[in-house]
C-alpha cells in the first residue's frame, strides 16, 4: 500500500487506476496500421447517401414485385388449398369431438372427399360427354332457325358470323383448335392434373397441421395480445370454412333443382349437362347463378319457345328463393356482410384474380370487416 493517500480503484474492466491519474494517459498507445489511418465516417446526411439508399430500396422492391409475379400461379394454388383445408376443417373437428385423433380424422375426411369426387366424375362425366356431343350436333340446327330471322340474315350477310360459328362447331377438331391443337390439349390436361395433385397435397398438409401452423403464427404477436389475436384468427378460419361449405351446399341445391326441372322439359336429354353447368356457375358469387340461368334459357329457347319461357320463369322464381331463403340460412353463421359489400368485394376480386378472386373475395371481405370491427372500431370507442 502506498502512503501517498491515493486510493486504488478498480475500474469496470478490472484495470486499476489511481485517483487523479488520466485514464487516457495510462492507456497503451494504439498500434499503427500498415495501411494507414482510417478516415472520417461517411456522412449519412449527405444527399448522395440518401439517393443511393433510396435507389437501392426501390430496386429491391421492384425485384420482389417481379418475383411475386413470377410465383403468382403457385401462390394461387396455395391459397386455393388453404381455403379447401379451411372448408374441410369443420368435418375434421366433428370427428375429433367424437374421440378420433386429428391425424386419423384428416385421413378419413380426405379419403371421403376424394372418393366422392371420383364417384361423381365416374357417374357424371360419360353422361356430360354424351350430352355435350348431342348439343354440338344440334347447334347447326338452331343456327338454321336463327337464319330465318330477317335481321339475323342481314347481319350474317354483312359479317358472316353464323357461317363462322357453324364451320367452327361442325369441324371435328374444334375442341383441339380451341386449345391450340392436339399438343395444346395434352399440355392443358397435364397441367390441370399436376395442379390438382399439388392442391390435394397442400390441402392435406394444411389440414393436418392447421392448428400447429396457426399457433406458430399467433406466437408472432406480443404476449399481451396473443390470446385476442388467436381468437380473431380462429374466427376468420371458421368463417372461411363455413363459407366454402355453404357455397358448395348452395351450388348443389341449384344443380339438383335444375336437374329436376329440366327433366320435365323438352331439353331433358341435356338435363344433366345443363344442371352441372348451373351448379358450377352458381359457386361464383352474385353473377354466377344469372349466367347459368341465361345459358340454360338460351338453349331452351333454341329448342322450344314454351320451354324457354318456362326456364325464364323457373329461374326467376328460384333465384329469389335462393337469395332470400337458401343463401341467408346457409351463410348466416359464416359470413355477415351487407349486400353492397358482397357486390363490391365480388367485383374487386373478379377484377384482380378472375373467377378465383370472385370466389375468395367474400370470405376475405368478411375477415377484413371482422378485424375492423374488433380492432379499429373498438380502439376508437375507447378514446
Amino acid at each position: 500500500m502506498s502512503g501517498s493517500g491515493h486510493a486504488e480503484i478498480a475500474d469496470a474492466d478490472g484495470v486499476s487506476e489511481h485517483a487523479g491519474v488520466d485514464p487516457a494517459a495510462a492507456a497503451p498507445a494504439a498500434t499503427a496500421s500498415p495501411y494507414g489511418e482510417p478516415g472520417k465516417p461517411f456522412d449519412r446526411r449527405s444527399p448522395f447517401f440518401y439517393g443511393f439508399v433510396g435507389a437501392l430500396g426501390a430496386l429491391t422492391a421492384f425485384w420482389l414485385f417481379e418475383a411475386l409475379l413470377g410465383v403468382g400461379s403457385t401462390l394461387m394454388l396455395i391459397v386455393v388449398a388453404f381455403f379447401l383445408a379451411a372448408g374441410l376443417n369443420p368435418a375434421v373437428e366433428f370427428l375429433e369431438r367424437r374421440g378420433l385423433r386429428r391425424s386419423f380424422s384428416v385421413v378419413v375426411v380426405i379419403v371421403a372427399a376424394l372418393a366422392a369426387v371420383v364417384l361423381f366424375l365416374v357417374a357424371i362425366v360419360p353422361v356430360i360427354t354424351d350430352q355435350v356431343t348431342a348439343l354440338s350436333k344440334n347447334i347447326p340446327v338452331w343456327i338454321d332457325e336463327l337464319e330465318r330471322n330477317k335481321k339475323v340474315q342481314e347481319l350474317n350477310e354483312e359479317y358472316g358470323i353464323l357461317d363462322r360459328i357453324t364451320a367452327f362447331v361442325t369441324d371435328g377438331d374444334f375442341i383441339s383448335n380451341l386449345f391450340g391443337g392436339a399438343l395444346g390439349v395434352g399440355l392443358k390436361v397435364i397441367s390441370a392434373l399436376f395442379n390438382a395433385f399439388i392442391v390435394i397435397v397442400l390441402t392435406l398438409y394444411f389440414l393436418a397441421s392447421l392448428k400447429t401452423t396457426t399457433g406458430a403464427m399467433y406466437r408472432l404477436a406480443p404476449a399481451s395480445r396473443r390470446e385476442r389475436v388467436a381468437a380473431l384468427g380462429d374466427k376468420v378460419i371458421a368463417n372461411i370454412g363455413g363459407y366454402v361449405s355453404g357455397a358448395f351446399l348452395v351450388a348443389l341445391c341449384a344443380g339438383l333443382s335444375s336437374l329436376v326441372f329440366l327433366y320435365f322439359t323438352e331439353v331433358r336429354e341435356y338435363a344433366v349437362a345443363l344442371a352441372f353447368v348451373v351448379a358450377l356457375l352458381d359457386v361464383i358469387p352474385m353473377i354466377g347463378a344469372t349466367i347459368g340461368a341465361v345459358l340454360v334459357s338460351a338453349i331452351a329457347f333454341a329448342t322450344d319457345i314454351k320451354t324457354g319461357i318456362a326456364c325464364v320463369i323457373f329461374y326467376v322464381i328460384y333465384q329469389q328463393f335462393e337469395n332470400y331463403v337458401v343463401y341467408p340460412r346457409v351463410m348466416s353463421k359464416s359470413v355477415d356482410l351487407p349486400g353492397a359489400v358482397i357486390v363490391i368485394a365480388a367485383l374487386i376480386g373478379a377484377g384482380l384474380l378472375g373467377v378465383v378472386g370472385a370466389l375468395l373475395a367474400i370470405p376475405v371481405a368478411a375477415a377484413i370487416l371482422l378485424i375492423i370491427r374488433e380492432v379499429v372500431v373498438r380502439r376508437q370507442d375507447l378514446r
